[in-house]
C-alpha cells in the first residue's frame, strides 16, 4: 500500500477530536523530470515506451483517486522536452505493442517523424517482445528497426469487427427499433444482418487504410523494399525477428544495447548518456524498467465508465487481435 495513502486511513479511523491532516488523495501527473539511466558525455539519447494498445485515450487506471496520462499525450509532451535541449541527439522507440486504433497509431508515427524533421536526431525503434500492426507502422517512423530475438512482429493489415447479435436477441424475445434519417445511418448495427452493400461499403473504407499502411511501410523502408515486395508482406501475417529480418521488415536482431551502441555508431561518438523522462515518485533505474507509471494505490471504488456499454463501439484498427 502506498505509504502516505496509509498514513491517511489511519487518521482518519484512529486519531479523533482536534487535528486535521489535509492529504489530497487524487493523484494528477506532475511535470515530467529527466533521469540519467547509464553512460556519460556530452551528448544524450532519449529512451521512450510504445507500449500496450495504442489509443487515443486515458488507459483506465483502476482507481477513481489516480488520473493516467493517455500514451499519444505522453509520448508528445516528452517529444516536446526533447526538442528544447539540445544536447539530445538521438532517441530509442521501445515498442512492446499488438497495435491499436489506426488513428492513434498514425498519429504517433506523426508526432516522431517530425521530431525527426525537426531536430535532425537519430532515431531507431527497438522492438521488445511485441511489435505487430500499428506497433510496426510506429517502427516504421525509425531511420533503423532493431528486434529482439524472441520478438513477433508483421501483421501489417487493417481490422474491423462487430458483434451480431440479432439472431441471440430473437431467442430471449427482444427486439430494436429504429428511426434513421438515411438507409445507411445504422451501418454496420449489430442488431442486424449487413447487406451485401454495406459489406462492401466497410471493405472499401479498410482497403484505404491498408493502403495507407503500406504507403508509410515503403516510406519507411524505402531504401530496403519495394512497394510492390510489401504488398506481398501485407496480408496480416506475423513474422518472428528471424522471418522479419529475411524478409527485410528489420535491419538488425538485437537487445536494447544494441540499439544503443549502433545510434552512437551513427552519430560518431564514443559516449553518451541514456536518459528517460519521468515523473515524481515514479521509478525508472534501468533501460527495462516499464514505462512511466504512478506508484500503486489501493482501489477503494472502481467505476469503469467503459463497462457500462452494452455492445463495443465499433473501431478501425490496426491491431494483431487473433
Amino acid at each position: 500500500m502506498n505509504k502516505r495513502l496509509l498514513l491517511v486511513v489511519l487518521v482518519v479511523f484512529f486519531v479523533s477530536g482536534c487535528a486535521f491532516v489535509n492529504i489530497p488523495l487524487y493523484v494528477t501527473p506532475q511535470p515530467l523530470q529527466e533521469k540519467v539511466l547509464e553512460g556519460e558525455g556530452k551528448t544524450k539519447i532519449l529512451l521512450v515506451d510504445v507500449s500496450g494498445f495504442l489509443s487515443e485515450t486515458a488507459r483506465d487506471s483502476g482507481s477513481i483517486f489516480r488520473e493516467e496520462v493517455p500514451l499519444l499525450l505522453r509520448l508528445k509532451e516528452e517529444l516536446q522536452k526533447a526538442e528544447k535541449d539540445r544536447s539530445v541527439g538521438g532517441l530509442i522507440v521501445r515498442i512492446n505493442s499488438p497495435g491499436g486504433t489506426v488513428t492513434a497509431s498514425d498519429a504517433i508515427h506523426h508526432e516522431i517523424t517530425e521530431f525527426k524533421k525537426r531536430t535532425g536526431a537519430r532515431v531507431v525503434a527497438c522492438i521488445n517482445g511485441l511489435g505487430t500492426s500499428g506497433a510496426y507502422y510506429v517502427a516504421s517512423s525509425a531511420d533503423e528497426i532493431v528486434a529482439l530475438p524472441t520478438s513477433v512482429t508483421g501483421s501489417i493489415g487493417v481490422i474491423a469487427m462487430r458483434f451480431d447479435v440479432h439472431d441471440l436477441l430473437g431467442k430471449i424475445g427482444v427486439s430494436t427499433e429504429t428511426v434513421k434519417s438515411g438507409e445507411k445511418k445504422d451501418l454496420w448495427s449489430p442488431f442486424r444482418p449487413s447487406t451485401p452493400q454495406e459489406t462492401e461499403i466497410m471493405q472499401r473504407i479498410i482497403d484505404q487504410l491498408h493502403g495507407r499502411f503500406i504507403d508509410v511501410v515503403a516510406m519507411g523502408r524505402k531504401n530496403m523494399l519495394t512497394r510492390a515486395e510489401i504488398v506481398k508482406l501485407a496480408d496480416g501475417r506475423i513474422y518472428t525477428a528471424g522471418q522479419a529480418r529475411e524478409a527485410k521488415l528489420v535491419d538488425r536482431i538485437g537487445y536494447l544495447d544494441d540499439a544503443l551502441s549502433g545510434i552512437k555508431r551513427s552519430l560518431n561518438i564514443q559516449d553518451a548518456r541514456l536518459i528517460v523522462y519521468h515523473r515524481p515518485d515514479t521509478y525508472r533505474g534501468t533501460i527495462y524498467s516499464d514505462a512511466d507509471r504512478l506508484p500503486p494505490v489501493v482501489n477503494l471504488l472502481n467505476v469503469n465508465g467503459d463497462s457500462l456499454s452494452l455492445l463495443p463501439e465499433v473501431r478501425f484498427l490496426y491491431l494483431w487481435n487473433p
